[in-house]
């Protein structure tokens, strides 16, 4: 295949040809800025492209991330209460039962070093 052939991916077939190509680079690395590593880099950017049309992942609720975060590091609800305040309130927010209010997401961010993103929710 010559850089003429590369099209954007439209159909399933395409991103399955796109992916045996790109899964032959993966395990034989063109040197950068080489015919073939510009094209494996092209290829690359099409998938991407494609698979974030075709297979969108959404974004955390503010909830799931308190919680990723707390996993990561070991965390109880405890942890949280300086943050969130009494331990009843911590557990009404994990619930979703009670919203973040802004001190909490700064608080939040602040001592656990999750995304302002992904606590507001954006």
């Amino acid at each position: 295949m010559t850089m003429r052939d590369i099209h954007p991916i439209r159909t399933k077939q395409d991103y399955e040809e796109a992916l045996r190509e790109v899964s032959f680079y993966f395990d034989n690395e063109p040197e950068p800025d080489s015919a073939d590593g510009d094209r494996f880099e092209i290829l690359t950017l099409l998938v991407e492209d494609y698979e974030a049309k075709t297979f969108p992942i959404e974004a955390a609720s503010p909830i799931e991330a308190i919680k990723f975060r707390m996993e990561q590091q070991g965390l109880t609800a405890k942890d949280l209460v300086p943050s969130i305040g009494k331990p009843n309130r911590v557990y009404e927010v994990l619930n979703g039962k009670r919203g973040l209010t802004m001190e909490m997401v700064r608080n939040l961010h602040k001592n656990f070093d999750i995304p302002l993103e992904s606590l507001i929710g954006a």
